[in-house]
């Protein structure tokens, strides 16, 4: 039997797994926030302004931001910024605990690398939509887990993942071009990860409807007449 692609790239790539890689980019994102914060409130000169992604400084010679991105905050807000951190090391180092850290640096990458050809095509690039696709995931993964929402409210995964699907099915339509591509390179992880496990289940769910029809049937042979 063949062995399957991820397999045959864990065994030979094993030794460049990077683990913990949440962990690390939740720390170089809190330090990038807190010099922002400490440095930009007493100079006026953001740390951020120097890595976030934007097309031409790159292609003029500041090739760092096609790496240095995916530590820029999206919210400077203290609570949010804090919030947002500890879910998305939560949700990271779950799905690595679930896979292994190779497959968690696989599904990222795959994220990432999109994210960057999104970013030379628009100009601009964020990784919102990848951590919105890690969470996704981790929903597939544990539907049934609770989380605390607002740190008292629990709700079960899957529905926080319906919400999120729903939100992202909204802003899909209603967003213009640039929105739709980065939406879609954002989850091309989701498809590699998860669509044969969707083709299986879609296949799964018609086979059981067919038992159940020709179980109907020869029931049916077997009693012709009503009593």
């Amino acid at each position: 039997m063949r062995e399957p692609l991820l397999d045959t790239l864990e065994r030979k790539l094993r030794k460049v797994t990077i683990r913990n890689l949440m962990l690390f980019i939740v720390i170089g994102s809190v330090i990038v926030w807190l010099l922002d914060y400490i440095v930009g409130y007493k100079t006026g000169v953001y740390v951020s302004n120097y890595l976030y992604f934007n097309k031409e400084l790159v292609l003029q010679g500041e090739v760092w931001r096609v790496i240095t991105f995916i530590f820029v905050p999206t919210d400077s807000r203290p609570l949010f910024f804090a919030i947002a951190m500890y879910f998305y090391w939560f949700i990271g180092t779950g799905l690595e605990n679930e896979w292994g850290s190779f497959r968690f640096d696989v599904f990222y990458f795959i994220g990432f690398v999109g994210n960057v050809l999104f970013g030379f095509i628009t100009g601009y690039a964020t990784v919102d939509y990848l951590h919105m696709s890690m969470f996704i995931a981790y929903a597939i993964l544990n539907p049934d887990e609770r989380v605390l929402v607002f740190f008292f409210i629990p709700v079960k995964m899957k529905w926080l993942a319906i919400v999120d699907a729903v939100l992202l099915i909204v802003i899909f339509i209603l967003g213009g071009w640039q929105i739709k591509v980065a939406l879609a390179v954002a989850f091309v992880n989701l498809a590699v990860f998860f669509a044969k496990d969707v083709v299986w289940k879609i296949r799964a769910f018609f086979r059981r409807k067919k038992w159940k029809k020709q179980a109907k049937r020869e029931n049916d042979d077997d009693y012709p007449f009503d009593l």
